[in-house]
């Protein structure tokens, strides 16, 4: 159990425990539903900075797995949870809790996870307003609840994107088949995949300040399973990039523009994610940037691209054309093309 350092996470401690021993006095208390209760209250309880304990988790994912029903119920109830709840810790551990499902969930949670809600379209967890202004660290701790609730938006719709959950354990099998088969996509498909990575990325470069929250356990976690996140996005997008490499005489300009322009997104976060991964020194990250420097400047060399006034552009760095600006879509011989752009909001 964390410190408890004011009333306010007293009160919450003897919250956790009413509701706890409310449950356990209930009748039948051995029934699948008041088990998934208790152990969804467990995972979740507003002692402060103690993420959840990992035989609770384990009970959770495993109450998980035994049915589709049980699985859907799983999901709700810790989404209303979370949605109820106006402690900044709570809400992290049930946020925390959805991470873990989806880096070590069974199949059947994890599925219920990515069609909710029920009624289809993005995982909207809806915590953009969230507010805990109890104290200065819990508003500290609001803007974490708020970016790790967007964050997890993205990342749930690029695995959408890329049919399997990215970084999972459970997905191992199906993100190796893809790697396999990564040959044989479209050029719109890798570009989709690399613009999707790319928005994950970014999410992550949007982390609040911890100044106020060093050294919060519940933070330190979030950060740990990002960091994962992060390498496993790096070596998606370097699989996808070296596959350019091979067929860059197979893009068309339109295909070069869109391409060029989600490779450049990428490149502004370098300087971000050497500062906020200072620990992480992995060959897979400098062998990336390398290669998408290459692969900018190649495409530039190869997708010439006349305008109406005669003056040479290209798609690759420093061009006029990378950003596809208004002056040349003016122009008759302008390209038209679908834009990977992801909405974060």
């Amino acid at each position: 159990m964390g410190r408890i350092t004011t009333l306010r996470d007293f009160i919450g401690v003897i919250k956790d425990k009413a509701s706890l021993s409310k449950a356990a006095l209930l009748p039948k208390p051995n029934t699948p539903s008041l088990s998934l209760h208790l152990a969804l209250l467990r995972a979740t309880t507003h002692s402060p900075s103690t993420p959840p304990e990992d035989k609770h988790l384990s009970t959770l994912l495993s109450l998980g797995d035994s049915s589709r029903a049980t699985a859907s119920a799983l999901i709700q109830s810790l989404m209303d949870r979370l949605h109820r709840t106006h402690h900044s810790s709570v809400a992290l551990k049930c946020l925390l809790t959805i991470h873990h499902i989806i880096k070590r969930g069974p199949f059947i949670l994890q599925d219920q996870l990515s069609i909710f809600p029920a009624s289809g379209g993005r995982n909207y967890l809806k915590l953009s307003a969230f507010r805990d202004g109890a104290s200065a660290t819990t508003w500290a701790l609001s803007a974490w609840v708020r970016w790790y609730a967007r964050y997890l938006e993205t990342f749930l719709s690029t695995c959408r994107v890329l049919g399997f959950f990215l970084s999972s354990t459970s997905s191992i099998v199906e993100r190796d088949k893809q790697e396999e088969r990564v040959s044989s996509f479209t050029n719109l498909d890798l570009i989709r995949d690399v613009g999707s990575l790319v928005a994950v990325i970014e999410e992550i470069c949007k982390v609040p300040d911890s100044i106020l929250v060093d050294d919060n356990k519940l933070i330190n976690e979030v950060v740990g399973l990002v960091g994962g996140d992060y390498l496993s996005a790096v070596n998606q997008v370097l699989i996808r990039v070296t596959e350019f490499m091979e067929r860059l005489s197979c893009l068309s300009f339109g295909e070069s523009v869109e391409l060029v322009c989600a490779l450049k997104r990428l490149e502004d976060c370098k300087e971000r994610l050497m500062g906020l991964f200072t620990s992480i020194r992995k060959a897979s990250m400098e062998t990336l940037w390398g290669l998408i420097e290459e692969l900018i400047d190649r495409i530039g060399m190869m997708k010439p691209y006349t305008s109406d006034g005669g003056k040479l552009l290209t798609v690759g760095r420093g061009s006029e054309s990378a950003r596809f600006g208004d002056r040349v879509l003016n122009q008759g011989d302008s390209v038209r093309f679908s834009s990977v752009r992801f909405d974060l909001n």
